[in-house]
């Protein structure tokens, strides 16, 4: 049993039960923002007020986890409303949707909950405006996102989308064409600087939304991952692999120079990654759960020992509202329980 113990020898770069503890540094912030909150509030004040079977279309938000945990509660998602019988409590993902969607769940008589997330509704608002404006509307966004489709479908007018230089190029339209661009939410100022940049070359015409206006979130997640390659040896990314903010917070790490890895959750860890670092920097997209975070630090903390610190960042305060009707039902539970 024992004579092969030699070729099984733990890591030696990650002692087990001896010398120096590996540093786990915490981005911050990470993990949920306040549009994710909301979100998934709104279909536990919905559950809790209506009951049972309460329908979601779309996964609410880009997380496996989340998704199953209010599914256990009784959310039944859909990608399609003709999954929903007539007359059913149906819930907008945080992404948003097409008016046609709007309109569909209105001829079928459903009750719909929007929890659309109030920045994605304010690109929406934009878009409208700049079209009222008569101006042709530039999305830079990811193709097949469902807040790309969403928006694009909000827009009374043609929408381009574009998602790099390149598109931006290859964009058939005169130079002097009135032109207006709004950007996908889960991309930041970095992201699109590039993109905005060849716009503004190519058009003589052209307006887009003030920088303050891109979301916070995105863009705080992605400062604290640069700040966290300035000390970390190796990234790790807790998120789902159809979260576009998370698999850009990988990607920043390794333009930083640092190997850096998206995992699901604390099963997802490969001991091979963190071999030899003496600094791990542990981060989350918007839409993963803090829990999620906390089982890879346990998964860590099975390789040998280590010291969880969090680097110093931006503390978020921002709240979103809920509906109306569930912010009254909510405000009523509460009077009651005291």
């Amino acid at each position: 049993m024992h004579s092969h113990q030699g070729n099984v020898r733990q890591q030696p770069d990650f002692p087990r039960g001896q010398g120096t503890p590996v540093r786990v540094m915490l981005a911050q912030p990470r993990g949920f923002c306040a549009g994710v909150i909301r979100a998934i509030d709104i279909v536990e004040e919905a559950l809790a007020r209506f009951g049972a079977p309460v329908y979601v279309r779309h996964e609410i938000v880009h997380n496996r986890h989340v998704v199953e945990s209010l599914r256990a509660k009784g959310a039944r998602f859909v990608e399609h409303l003709s999954e929903v019988p007539a007359g059913s409590i149906t819930v907008f993902s945080a992404h948003g949707v097409a008016r046609a969607v709007e309109d569909d769940a209105a001829t079928r008589g459903l009750r719909v909950l929007d929890a659309t997330c109030p920045l994605v509704a304010k690109v929406h608002g934009q878009g409208k405006r700049y079209v009222a404006q008569g101006r042709v509307v530039v999305l830079i966004g990811h193709a097949g996102h469902p807040e790309v489709e969403g928006t694009m479908g909000q827009i009374p007018g043609p929408v381009l989308l574009v998602q790099n230089e390149a598109d931006v190029e290859r964009l058939e339209l005169d130079p002097a064409t009135p032109v207006a661009y709004v950007t996908q939410t889960t991309l930041s100022v970095d992201d699109t600087r590039t993109v905005i940049g060849a716009l503004k070359r190519r058009f003589t015409d052209i307006v887009g939304p003030d920088i303050h206006d891109i979301c916070y979130a995105t863009q705080n997640r992605q400062t604290a991952v640069r700040e966290l390659a300035k000390v970390a040896d190796v990234i790790l990314v807790v998120g789902a692999r159809n979260s576009s903010n998370s698999n850009r917070l990988r990607e920043i790490g390794v333009e930083s120079g640092v190997p850096s890895y998206l995992i699901a959750d604390g099963s997802e860890l490969d001991p091979a990654w963190v071999r030899g670092a003496r600094t791990i920097g542990l981060t989350a997209g918007a839409s993963a759960p803090e829990t999620l975070v906390l089982g890879v630090i346990d998964a860590l903390g099975a390789l040998g020992p280590i010291d969880v610190a969090a680097l110093p960042g931006i503390e978020e305060k921002v709240e979103f509202r809920l509906p109306p009707e569930l912010a009254r039902n909510r405000a009523e539970h509460r009077a009651s329980a005291t």
